[in-house]
């Protein structure tokens, strides 16, 4: 509410604005801009009665079926919220309080509209026929068929009053406020004037004191104490009365005599008008002189049931058919209803007496003092068609008729006739020059005639002279002709052309010469000027609504008025002096187009713009006159109020209110707004922004709706602001918050949740690979030192004890006790033992190398381990392969040929038997097993291995760690068999579908976590 209020404080200063706030006084209805809303196209269901507007700026209209809406573009119906109630739904009259609430009167009692909200008011029942509120803010209401004819409501109580408090009468038709702030009370048979408690009575002339129909319908209370009576019975006293000084007289005047009219309705509006409202339509009264406009003229319909006057001005009428709007136009038409002899006006000379003369179709219009006069053939003219205008220096005036030339002075037309007697030829243009030469551009036969003096003293035949379309004088000397292309100009018998270089055939209709020498055209690529010998042109590149400009004329600002294709255009003297300066400037402009009265049309004769000496511009356009009064232009300068109205959410409609939840998914959303300017609605434009989703305006025109898709659950900001048809914005606009609710997996808590979810799987994941690579690398650590356990253990059976042995020959020869015959002997066993420890740690390199060498063949290498071990052993070896050799993983062909190796060597070096026999056997496991006839092992050593000796140990380890089965068997005399089975899915790379890190995965899991020493 304050932000209403401050809205208004605002605006305060624009509504006392004269020209902002009323039609025109001294134009008539027929000049307005009209527009009709009628039952039969929809508009509403039922007969309008009543039209009000609320401080919120809607239109309110009550109708015989309910309460209307209207914003200018929309009606709709009201409709009350569940569980409240209109008294009736036949709505009788309307009230646009200044507490911001709506009165509505019924046939059935009265009710309050406010906040979305009705109150009823049961004490004030039957037909409420009026409402009105008084300075003060109380309510006064006149209704019929209740106890007492008026009744006050005010903020502490409701009162009806009426034959106790002094009222003669039951029903009351009419109720008004007075300028001594008096209520004036209309009934069927008396006027009565309520002030401060005291009743007056006056009777009706007409009425003589009967009940009936015809009593008081309307009354309209002036500043100066006047009261316009309005009565249904025409006669004497009856009729449209006026009260002053005690006395009823009716407005008589030549055109009418109020008294006759039967009066229906009554409006005083801002600039004093009388509007009249009768069964034969509108009655108009200004100065004492009245004007009416009915169906015929346009009027929804003839009889008249209510008069309102928005805050823009416009008038509203309501009739039985329908309800109309007028409104002020920026360009006043006149044509045959405002009084001229035909349509068809094809140019107009603004004399300097003030008579406007206007070139018709079969007749010559004047038009003085708002009185049109017609000088037809056989009245006065000399002919049918006026072809040109023309006043001279005398004030006489030359028209072209026909194909002749008059000259109009004293009342008489006088012809002027060339030498010879020849055809004049149809004069399309006239000029005079300095030196008073008149000259006439004429056609058929096309040539230029130079008069003075009445006579004709040059012809200037259409073959020595470009093709002329237009003529205007040179301020100081000679005549400009607009040509086909360009100008030219005819100075003291020397005839210049200057042509324009287009590549586009050009058309020069009319010209102006300013005092400084410039030129001003109209053609069909633009306006044309022309400067100190340099050529312009203005077009749509340098801002122009349309190019095909007809004729240019200046006010008497300065200001440039363009008649042109799309109506007329105002250039302001500033900018067009910014565009002589450059050429290529973007030119602001006004354009007054159709919605502000102009009818763009291209009249074939000149000229077809005046200017009259009071500073209107009149334009003739083939049809009509049109005139413009520069120095007053009605102008809207109250910034529209702006209303978001709807809401629709995937087709469920929401009411505009604060806290507002949109359920989830939504997938498509609609807000409806409006701005309410009555007078050119068709101009107001939007801008709009939705806080949270856009990061900018968007102009979005004069569309009233705007529609989004897939938002984003989360709070928004809609604003959206307007401007008025005359660009006054109002920047403060509507604003709609609204939230838009999340879906289950939408919630913060649900992000919460996965991101925290996210966040131990990331770290799970993370966990799990740093546990991968310890174990990889723990697995790489444990393989080394498995490797460096067998290998010391190698080199400590083998290698390391050789070297022990040759180190105590070698102590026992250096003993100086010792047998010198021994030191050969002793040196010798020292060479034999160096020499085994040669081939001893030969034999250690190559089971190192050995299966490494062999990429898959394992038992081409195991038959080279069997041949080494024969070089230093004289056993005899069998060597047999069951089944056909596959491809092995290396690791595991590592380990099962270091197996088989110690084995082989054990049998050779240790088991002093006669015969070796190993087998390798590929099935759906792999079989390696090497048997000897030797001495065989003691059980104990089997079990637990001997001390200080690592082969059996490590060849266990081995197995273990590639997951496979290793049996030792033996017995002292019978040999020794040592058998290793290798599962086929582990080492057979054509049998496991596991990927390698598998497998090494299972032969990391199957090492031992610990090595002997």
């Amino acid at each position: 509410m304050t932000v209403q209020i401050a809205f208004f404080l605002c605006l305060l200063p624009i509504l006392l604005a004269k020209y902002a706030i009323a039609v025109d006084p001294h134009t008539l209805i027929s000049q307005y801009g009209h527009t009709a809303w009628r039952i039969e196209d929809g508009a509403f269901s039922s007969q309008p009665a009543g039209i009000t507007q609320t401080t919120d700026g809607y239109i309110w209209i009550a109708t015989f079926s309910g309460l209307v809406r209207f914003d200018g573009v929309r009606f709709v119906a009201w409709t009350p919220i569940r569980g409240e109630h209109l008294p009736s739904f036949k709505i009788t009259t309307v009230l646009g309080a200044r507490d911001d609430s709506l009165w509505i009167g019924t046939g059935s009692g009265l009710a309050r509209l406010k906040n979305g909200h009705v109150t009823t008011y049961p004490d004030i029942n039957g037909y409420i026929n009026g409402v009105v509120e008084d300075r003060t803010g109380t309510i006064w209401v006149a209704r019929s068929r209740g106890t007492g004819p008026v009744c006050k409501v005010t903020e502490f109580e409701t009162r009806c009053y009426g034959q106790a408090d002094g009222f003669p009468f039951q029903h009351s038709n009419a109720i008004v406020e007075g300028a001594s702030r008096d209520i004036w009370i209309g009934s069927y048979v008396s006027l009565a004037r309520w002030n401060q408690g005291s009743l007056s009575i006056r009777a009706v002339p007409a009425l003589n004191g009967s009940e009936g129909t015809n009593g008081i319908n309307s009354l309209a209370a002036a500043e100066d104490g006047t009261l316009w009576v309005g009565t249904a019975r025409p006669g004497p006293g009856g009729g449209l009365q006026r009260i002053g000084e005690n006395k009823w007289k009716p407005l008589i005047t030549n055109e009418l005599d109020s008294s006759t009219l039967a009066v229906n309705a009554l409006l005083l509006d801002r600039e004093g008008m009388l509007w009249v409202g009768t069964n034969q339509g509108v009655y108009r009264i200004y100065n004492n002189a009245f004007d009416r406009f009915g169906s015929a003229d346009g009027l929804s319909g003839n009889f008249v049931n209510g008069f309102f006057q928005d805050r823009e001005g416009n008038v509203w009428i309501s009739t039985t058919k329908g309800i109309d709007r007028f409104r002020d136009l920026r360009v006043v038409n006149f044509s045959q209803h405002e009084g001229l002899s035909a349509d068809a006006v094809d140019s107009v000379l603004a004399a300097r007496d003030g008579t406007v003369w206007i070139g018709n179709l079969g007749a010559l219009d004047s038009l003085r003092h708002g009185k049109v006069t017609a000088f037809v053939a056989n009245h006065g003219l000399p002919g049918v068609q006026v072809t040109s205008l023309f006043e001279d220096h005398a004030s006489q005036i030359w028209v072209g008729v026909d194909n002749s030339l008059f000259v109009y002075k004293g009342g008489r037309f006088n012809r002027i006739n060339k030498p010879g007697r020849g055809p004049f030829g149809v004069v399309v243009s006239i000029t005079e020059d300095t030196d008073d030469n008149l000259w006439a551009k004429t056609v058929v036969p096309g040539e230029l005639v130079r008069i003075r003096d009445g006579k004709v003293r040059e012809e200037v035949p259409w073959s020595q002279m470009p093709k002329t379309l237009t003529l205007a004088a040179d301020p100081k000397d000679g005549v400009w002709f607009g040509i086909l292309g360009g100008f030219g100009r005819l100075q003291n018998g020397h005839l210049d052309i200057f042509p324009f270089k287009s590549t586009d055939r050009m058309e020069v209709y009319n010209i102006i010469v300013n005092t400084d020498g410039s030129v001003l055209g109209g053609t069909s690529l633009g306006l044309l000027g022309w400067r100190g010998g340099r050529f312009q042109l203005l077009d749509s590149r340098n801002g122009l609504p349309c190019n095909n400009v007809y004729t240019p004329i200046l006010d008497n600002h300065g200001s440039l008025w363009l008649s042109s294709q799309c109506g007329l255009i105002v250039i302001a003297r500033e900018e067009l002096q910014r565009w002589w300066e450059n050429s290529t400037a973007t030119v602001k402009h006004e354009l007054l187009d159709i919605l502000d009265g102009a009818q763009p049309s291209s009249p074939p004769f000149r000229p077809n713009a005046s200017r009259s000496p009071d500073g209107r511009l009149w334009f003739a356009n083939e049809s009509v006159l049109q005139m413009v009064d520069p120095n007053h232009q009605p102008r809207y300068a109250i910034p529209p109020p702006v209303h978001i109205e709807e809401l629709i959410a995937d087709q469920t409609r929401y009411s505009p209110r604060t806290g507002l939840r949109i359920p989830p998914r939504l997938r498509n959303l609609e807000i409806d707004y409006t701005a309410l300017s009555f007078a050119i609605p068709q101009r107001v434009r939007f801008r709009c922004k939705l806080e949270g989703h856009d990061t900018a305006w968007h102009d979005i025109g004069t569309r009233r709706q705007v529609f989004y898709s897939d938002l984003r659950p989360g709070r928004y900001r809609f604003r959206v602001v307007a401007c008025s048809g005359d660009g006054v914005w109002n920047e403060v606009g509507a604003t709609l918050e609204f939230e838009i609710m999340p879906t289950w997996y939408q919630t913060n808590w649900f992000r919460l949740l996965g991101l925290v979810s996210g966040g131990l799987a990331i770290w799970a994941i993370y966990g799990f690979r740093v546990r991968q690579i310890a174990r990889a690398m723990s697995a790489r650590f444990d393989e080394r030192l498995a490797e460096r356990t067998r290998i010391a253990r190698d080199l400590h059976d083998t290698f390391v004890q050789t070297i022990q042995g040759s180190k105590l020959v070698a102590d026992d020869a250096l003993d100086p006790d010792a047998d010198p015959a021994g030191m050969p002997r002793a040196m010798e066993q020292l060479s034999a033992w160096l020499g085994r420890a040669t081939q001893e740690s030969r034999a250690v390199l190559n089971s190192l190398r050995g299966s490494t060498e062999q990429r898959n063949d394992l038992g081409e290498a195991l038959q080279h381990a069997i041949e080494e071990c024969r070089l230093h052993s004289p056993i005899e070896a069998s060597f047999s392969v069951v089944g056909k050799a596959e491809e092995m993983h290396p690791i595991a062909r590592d380990e099962i040929y270091r197996i088989a190796h110690e084995a082989i060597n054990n049998a050779c070096t240790h088991s002093n038997g006669t015969r070796l026999e190993v087998d390798l056997n590929y099935s759906q496991d792999l079989t390696v097993s090497v048997a000897d006839n030797g001495m065989g092992i003691d059980p104990a050593l089997v079990e637990k291995g001997k001390q200080g000796h690592f082969g059996l140990q490590g060849m266990r380890e081995r197995a273990a760690r590639i997951g496979s089965k290793l049996t030792v068997v033996s017995s002292p005399n019978s040999g020794t068999e040592v058998t290793l089975v290798v599962p086929g899915r582990i080492v057979f790379r054509n049998a496991s579908q596991r990927p390698i890190e598998k497998i090494k995965n299972t032969f990391r899991r199957s090492s031992p976590t610990s090595h002997p020493n």
